[in-house]
C-alpha cells in the first residue's frame, strides 16, 4: 500500500489542512492515471479496471478498513473528498469507486472475523468489490427483492435476476440482497457475499446514454452456490444493513461523485469562456454578461454543496464512533443526493449553453452532460426520494418496509 495518510487530527484549526493533504494525494493519481483514460472509458465503454486496480493497490479502496484488515482506517469525509475528486476527471471510474467502498464498508460493519481475513485483507491485491440489489419488478424500490435463497443443506443456493448492478460482470465479488430462504415479504432480506468467479453468474452487455464505463447492466445469479460462511450478518439484519450498512455510505458517496461532476463542468465553462475571443467586436466570450450569470449560477449551486457534504460525512463519523445507527441520517442523505445530482444537471447543462456548438460536439463537455443525466435515476430516483422526503415532512410513513408501499 504507497499511500501514507496519518490520523486525523480533532476538529480544529488544522483539520481543514489535513484534508487538503488528502485531496493533494488523490488529485496526484487522479492525474496520472484516472484523467488520461476517461475519454476511452466513456467512447468504447470500457470498464475502467485499471483506474480502479491503481486506486486500490494505492490503499484508496479500503480507505474506511480498519489497519487491522489492511485498511487505510480513514473516515468518512476523506471518502467523500476522494470520490469528488476522481468524478472531477471520470463519472464512470468514480460510481465503481463508491460501489467498491460502499461493499468494503458493508463488510466492514456486519462481517465476522474471518469475512473480514478473507475479503478484506486481500483488497490491496486490486480486487474489485460491488452491490447487487435492485429487481426489475420492484423498479426503483430496490429494498423490495422477489427472488429468495433456497436452503442448500448448510450452505445456500441463490437464483436471482438483478437489474441495474455497478460492475456486473467484473467485479471479483458481490454484495447480493436477496430474500431469506423462509421470507414471507419482499422486505425479509439477506445479503450474501458472492464470489465473481462463481459458476452460474452471467452478466449482460451495458450500453447507455452516459457513465459507460461502469457497466451497470442486468446480472443474473442461477443456482449460485453460497457457502454458510458468506451469510453477512444473519438472516435476520437484512433490513438493518440497509439503512446503516448500505445507503449511509453509498448516498453520501454518490452525492460527492455528482458534486465533482459539476464542479469539473464549472471549470470546462470558465475555460471556455475565458479562451474563446469573437474577433469581430474582440471581445472574449466571458465579456458578455449573459455568459458571467450563467456561470455564477453554476459556481453559487456548487458552493452551496460543499458544506452539506462535509457536514454529512462528519455526522456519520461522529455515529460511527459513537457506535451508533447511521440509519437516521438516511433522509438528510438522500436530499444531499438529490440536490447533488440536480446540482450536477444544472452545471453541465450551463457548461453546454455556454460553449455553444464547441461543447454540443463531442468531447468533454457533451460527456459530462450525459454523465450527470445517471444521477436522476440512480436509486432512489430523484421522483422516488422527494416521495420520501414529502411524507416525512407531512407526517406520512415511508415507503420502505410497510407493504403496499402506504
Amino acid at each position: 500500500m504507497s499511500v501514507e495518510v496519518s490520523a486525523r487530527p480533532l476538529y480544529n484549526q488544522s483539520t481543514r489542512a489535513y484534508y487538503a493533504s488528502i485531496r493533494e494525494k488523490i488529485t496526484s493519481l487522479v492525474d496520472e492515471v484516472i484523467r488520461p483514460n476517461a475519454a476511452l472509458t466513456d467512447e468504447e465503454g470500457v470498464f475502467p479496471r485499471k483506474n480502479l486496480e491503481a486506486l486500490i493497490k494505492a490503499g484508496w479502496g479500503n480507505i474506511l478498513v480498519p489497519k487491522a484488515y489492511s485498511g487505510l482506517e480513514l473516515d468518512h469525509v476523506a471518502f467523500a473528498i476522494v470520490a469528488e475528486e476522481i468524478a472531477k476527471a471520470c463519472a464512470s471510474t468514480a460510481l465503481v469507486y463508491v460501489m467498491h467502498v460502499g461493499a468494503i464498508q458493508t463488510i466492514t460493519l456486519y462481517g465476522n472475523d474471518d469475512q473480514k481475513k478473507r475479503w478484506l485483507q486481500p483488497i490491496d491485491q486490486g480486487l474489485i468489490g460491488t452491490y447487487s440489489t435492485s429487481e426489475k419488478a420492484s423498479g426503483g424500490h430496490w429494498w423490495y427483492n422477489f427472488s429468495q435463497a433456497q436452503r442448500n443443506g448448510e450452505d445456500y443456493v441463490v437464483n436471482a435476476d438483478k437489474s441495474f448492478t455497478t460492475s456486473a460482470g467484473q467485479a471479483d465479488f458481490y454484495i447480493v440482497q436477496t430474500r431469506s430462504p423462509e421470507a414471507q415479504e419482499a422486505t425479509d432480506i439477506s445479503f450474501f457475499i458472492v464470489d465473481g468467479k462463481s459458476d452460474g453468474i452471467t452478466a449482460s452487455p451495458w450500453e447507455a446514454l452516459g457513465v459507460r464505463g461502469n457497466h451497470s447492466g442486468p446480472i443474473s445469479y442461477k443456482n449460485v452456490h453460497v457457502p454458510k460462511e458468506d451469510l453477512l450478518g444473519s438472516e435476520e439484519t437484512g433490513k438493518e444493513i440497509v439503512l446503516n450498512g448500505v445507503s449511509p455510505i453509498y448516498l453520501i458517496g454518490l452525492g460527492s461523485a455528482w458534486l465533482g461532476v459539476a464542479e469539473h463542468a464549472l471549470e470546462l465553462a470558465v475555460n471556455h469562456a475565458t479562451r474563446t475571443i469573437h474577433r469581430d467586436f474582440n471581445n472574449q466570450l466571458s465579456d458578455y454578461q449573459v455568459i458571467r450569470q450563467q456561470i455564477a449560477e453554476a459556481k453559487v449551486l456548487i458552493e452551496s454543496t460543499k458544506p452539506w457534504q462535509i457536514d454529512l460525512a462528519e455526522q456519520l463519523d461522529i455515529l460511527q464512533a459513537e457506535q451508533k445507527a447511521q440509519g437516521v441520517l438516511t433522509l438528510p442523505l438522500t436530499e444531499f443526493k438529490v440536490h447533488a445530482s440536480e446540482v450536477a444537471n444544472k452545471a453541465t447543462r450551463i457548461a453546454l449553453d455556454v460553449s455553444g456548438g464547441y461543447g454540443y460536439k463531442k468531447g468533454p463537455i457533451e460527456r459530462l452532460f450525459r454523465d450527470a443525466r445517471a444521477g436522476i435515476a440512480m436509486g432512489p430516483s430523484n421522483n422516488i426520494a422527494r416521495e420520501w422526503i414529502g411524507k416525512n415532512l407531512v407526517g406520512l410513513p415511508l415507503e420502505l418496509w410497510i407493504k403496499g408501499g402506504e
